[in-house]
């Protein structure tokens, strides 16, 4: 289960879940454009990459697709390692809105890693606003998308 919380604290929001797959493969999935594409966003909609150089100082885009409606999400990639991703993240539609997203993959022995994602944006304003946005059923959706592919990848 995908566990979502707002620090009332600080502007950032965790997110963490465990899934049935290596730190690598679990790694591999977010760097890996054709993977990526899979499994990234809510089910009512595909994922088209525009743009993927997945290395520390690379950058990336890719817009998001139901029907006739497209949202476009760029951002850098500033450090790729096999424990931690950091990169940052914006919305098109919100082009003032960047948020910092630091992932830990989490090896936890048999097969399992849990996965700890933080986004630091600039207020408390667009991190609530990211919230009501429908941010949660892209992440449920896509994570249940990911463990779905993790699973049938496997072997």
């Amino acid at each position: 289960m995908t566990h979502i919380e707002a620090d009332p604290k600080l502007p950032i929001i965790r997110v963490v879940r465990e899934f049935r797959a290596s730190p690598a493969r679990l790694l591999r999935a977010h760097t890996d454009p054709d993977l990526f594409a899979r499994w990234i966003g809510p089910d009512s909609m595909l994922t088209r990459i525009d743009h993927w150089d997945a290395r520390s100082g690379g950058s990336f885009r890719y817009v998001s697709v139901r029907g006739a409606e497209e949202y476009a999400f760029h951002g850098c990639f500033h450090e790729i390692r096999p424990d931690r991703l950091v990169q940052t993240f914006t919305y098109e539609g919100d082009p003032d809105g960047v948020a910092l997203n630091t992932s830990w993959f989490d090896d936890l022995g048999d097969g399992r890693t849990r996965l700890r994602t933080q986004s630091l944006v600039e207020s408390f304003e667009t991190r609530d606003g990211w919230l009501r946005s429908g941010m949660e059923i892209g992440l449920r959706d896509g994570h249940h998308k990911l463990e779905r592919m993790l699973s049938d990848d496997a072997g």
